[in-house]
């Protein structure tokens, strides 16, 4: 019978909904030998990789507007050659044995191996994210979200998550936080990176950092054009007056990271009658153990400090959800300054996993967890006669030793019996001292392993720190 225009019409959309995109270049006159070319090509060069399922041939041929028979002869060609394997029912894919030309396309970037028995701190138990409630959760905001919140979002971030975060921060972390002056970043690091740059275009030169810290926050204010002046740390916290004659601060008031101090009652009020910004780095606020929470440095001087949170240590990092309470005079010129923040539907669904209850839920179980590992890992170091510092909160521990060169030793030993970690050293602003001189000791992140592995990655690290003198 007559194909009609009708007919044909149909013929095309079941194609089209029915295959996958595939790019193919087909070069030449000779429509057949153009084809074998390009799927080579594509496959030799790494576009189409082994298991690769390639449109089905009534596809490929409506999208390049060729004959299927041209298609499903190319195919069976390349299946001779090896190049594609096809089976009944499954359709036709690249062959598993074929990998792309050495040098071939972009070098991809190996993947940083997993250690296994890893001690860093900064990370949180990623097998605790709270998987099944988020799912929960995230399929209810899809069903109920109205239509225009699945637009362009307010560049501050949705207003049902700015809202709820002002009551939670308000709640538990003591924060002077108005819906209208909070900002949704991705991350600390994607919030202090904006913060650098509205301060660097408002006029500032000079950042003081603490001497012990994130190395790479560091660098991300310094690329942003801010000169950094380290603070001395102390069992008092960072020493504030010598922040004289900067134009801002970066502190983490709470839980000193990485050695675990809190801020005195004394240099917090310095620090909140000082002078010039103070960015509040609150990274793991709600994990408090032997004490009363110590609320947020923000409340005693909201017109001057930026408080910083994130849910990288409640809930997972790859959330890349963080947050920004501004003072209303940084406002415009820090929101400029974070363009493209996380997903809008995260947003929501962080929005109402925090007013559901479920945020709580997690943090009181993640807290009596890690306060778990805290008290076996204090009592394992004790049994060898030695004594952590700095947890009274937060996910890490610092072991100290007397000299930077024990430090090293024990981080070489410690990764013969598969262990990672970090020393001091690792925290330190500005050159290392020579091995004998400067605070030396271990910062141990108890947080980041696994339940599962916790107990042996505890175990390896001890036999790596008998008979060590300190």
């Amino acid at each position: 019978m007559q194909e009609t225009w009708a007919n044909g019409s149909a013929r095309a959309s079941r194609a089209e909904l029915s295959g996958v995109d595939l790019h193919l270049d087909l070069l030449g006159t000779r429509v057949r030998a153009g084809l074998e070319s390009a799927l080579r090509g594509a496959v030799r060069d790494g576009r189409l990789r082994p298991g690769t399922r390639l449109p089905s041939s009534r596809a490929l041929a409506a999208d390049l507007g060729i004959a299927r028979n041209t298609v499903a002869e190319v195919y069976s060609q390349l299946v001779a050659e090896g190049w594609l394997t096809a089976q009944t029912g499954s359709g036709t894919s690249v062959a598993p044995g074929r990998a792309p030309d050495p040098g071939a396309g972009a070098a991809a970037r190996p993947e940083v191996p997993v250690p296994r028995y890893d001690l860093r701190a900064g990370v949180p138990d990623l097998s605790a994210f709270p998987r099944r409630a988020w799912l929960a959760t995230a399929r209810k905001v899809l069903a109920t979200t109205p239509d225009h919140l699945l637009g362009y979002p307010d560049p501050r971030g949705v207003p049902p998550l700015r809202a709820a975060l002002a009551d939670y921060l308000a709640r538990a972390r003591g924060v002077t936080a108005d819906p209208e002056h909070i900002v949704i970043c991705a991350g600390f690091a994607h919030g202090l990176a904006g913060v650098s740059r509205a301060l660097r275009s408002a006029g500032a030169s000079t950042l003081a950092v603490e001497a012990f810290g994130h190395q790479a926050h560091r660098d991300i204010a310094a690329g942003q054009g801010l000169r950094l002046r380290p603070l001395p740390v102390d069992g008092m916290g960072a020493v504030i007056g010598e922040a004289a004659g900067a134009d801002a601060v970066l502190l983490t008031p709470a839980h000193q990271f990485p050695l675990g101090v809190t801020l005195h009652p004394r240099r917090r009020r310095e620090a909140a009658g000082w002078g010039g910004v103070v960015i509040e780095d609150d990274y793991d606020g709600e994990f408090r153990y032997d004490r009363q929470p110590v609320g947020a440095l923000q409340t005693l001087a909201p017109d001057h400090v930026i408080y910083a949170g994130t849910a990288s240590k409640s809930l997972a990092p790859s959330l890349r959800l963080g947050w920004l309470v501004v003072p209303p005079r940084l406002l415009d010129t820090v929101t400029a300054e974070l363009a493209a923040g996380p997903s809008a539907l995260d947003q929501l669904t962080l929005a109402e996993f925090i007013t559901s209850g479920g945020y709580d839920r997690q943090i009181r179980r993640a807290r009596l967890a890690y306060r778990r590992r805290r008290d076996r890992l204090a009592a394992a170091l004790h049994r060898q006669g030695l004594q952590v510092t700095g947890i009274a909160a937060g996910l890490q521990a610092v072991l100290e030793f007397s000299r930077t060169g024990v430090e090293r030793a024990v981080i070489d030993r410690a990764s013969q019996h598969g262990v990672t970690i970090d020393g001091l050293e690792h925290y330190r602003a500005g050159e290392s001292p020579p091995a004998g001189d400067g605070r030396a000791g271990l910062v141990i992140g108890y947080g980041r392993p696994p339940e599962h592995a916790f107990t042996t990655a505890l175990a390896r690290l001890c036999a790596a720190l008998p008979g060590e003198p300190r």
